[in-house]
């Protein structure tokens, strides 16, 4: 797989997702990636430190755009635990635990992110309003309660499955309620 190919991919399905949600600044926008599955392996079996890279340039300028904080979910060997910048743990009050993502524990993307990071923490969970997941990573858990998927044309990035999604309220109240 072209790491070109795999940036032009990924920056059409960020075009595609903009054009159709809105995206408010000041909010953590979580990323789950298997590079292993980016580059058509099993989950957590081949990580690759260029795929990652390839992948963190596009959503970088994707934040910056938008105003975004990004959230880089590790691997299951370090509890799916969050990398992100110490000044967005700060600004949602995360208290951050003592593990450094790596290729093996943490996974590429993950530990690629800690290295890219101006100041890296890693914390145990956040409360993301959008994200995406490309390799079929289980995001989920790190989604506010209410995730909406959102379609668009580009369903894989290289050989990985993607499913971007944002968040919406809870709609409470029963059949005399009013919403927006």
């Amino acid at each position: 797989m072209v790491v070109e190919q795999i940036r032009a991919q990924l920056t059409q399905l960020l075009m595609e997702f903009e054009e159709q949600v809105t995206l408010r600044a000041k909010t953590i926008f979580i990323v789950g990636c298997s590079t292993s599955e980016v580059i058509g392996q099993k989950i957590g079996t081949a990580g690759a430190l260029d795929i990652a890279e390839a992948i963190f340039e596009p959503l970088q300028a994707f934040a910056e755009k938008h105003g975004l904080y990004l959230a880089f979910q590790g691997c299951e060997h370090i509890n799916r635990a969050i990398t992100l910048e110490s000044s967005t743990a700060e600004f949602f009050d995360y208290e951050p635990v003592a593990v450094v993502p790596v290729r093996t524990a943490g996974g590429s993307m993950s530990a690629y992110a800690y290295t890219q990071f101006t100041n890296a923490v890693v914390v145990e969970n956040v409360q993301a309003s959008a994200g995406i997941d490309i390799g079929q990573t289980l995001i989920g858990m790190h989604l506010k309660a209410v995730a909406v998927p959102v379609r668009t044309t580009v369903d894989k990035v290289g050989e990985a499955i993607v499913t971007i999604a944002t968040t919406r309220p809870k709609l409470i109240g029963g059949e005399r309620a009013v919403y927006k």
